[in-house]
């Protein structure tokens, strides 16, 4: 497989081990999510009445590092998207923490499935997407992981 597509495959399985995790409802998390990756994160409006959590791999860079070894430096996100209710406010603030939760969980994690990616940063943005929240009532927020895979 790719690098990208192996490097978040084990993010995906970091997320996976999170949610099995703990006393929680959600294991390490307060809400309850079953995180899948995909290549085609596309849901229609109907399919987001339930909390997703999809990882995708968003890019790949590679470099020369020695005469033998590449740098791969690879960009995994992590999205959560939900539709909101009427209480759209907190239904955001509840998401949002949601999201911290992720980023907090996945900060500086070795990856247990590719223990070659070395976590480099990550952000969050958006924090949340308005133009989601205004046409169609829908929480979007991305975190962007950043490895570096030599090989």
């Amino acid at each position: 497989m790719s690098v990208g597509l192996d490097v978040a495959d084990a993010v995906l399985a970091e997320l996976q081990a999170g949610c099995d995790s703990g006393s929680l409802a959600g294991g390490s998390f307060s809400q309850a999510f079953t995180p899948h990756r995909r290549v085609l994160p596309s849901f229609d409006l109907s399919d987001l009445t339930t909390l997703r959590v999809t990882v995708v791999p968003k890019s790949l860079t590679t470099a020369p590092f020695t005469r033998a070894v590449r740098e791969h430096v690879v960009q995994v996100d992590v999205g959560v998207q939900k539709r909101v209710g009427a209480d759209d406010d907190a239904d955001v603030v509840t998401l949002c923490d949601l999201m911290e939760e992720i980023a907090d969980y996945l900060y500086g994690r070795v990856l247990t499935d590719y223990e070659g990616a070395k976590w480099q940063a990550q952000v969050v943005e958006p924090i949340y997407a308005l133009e989601h929240l205004t046409l169609d009532r829908t929480f979007t927020s991305v975190l962007t992981l950043t490895y570096v895979v030599l090989r």
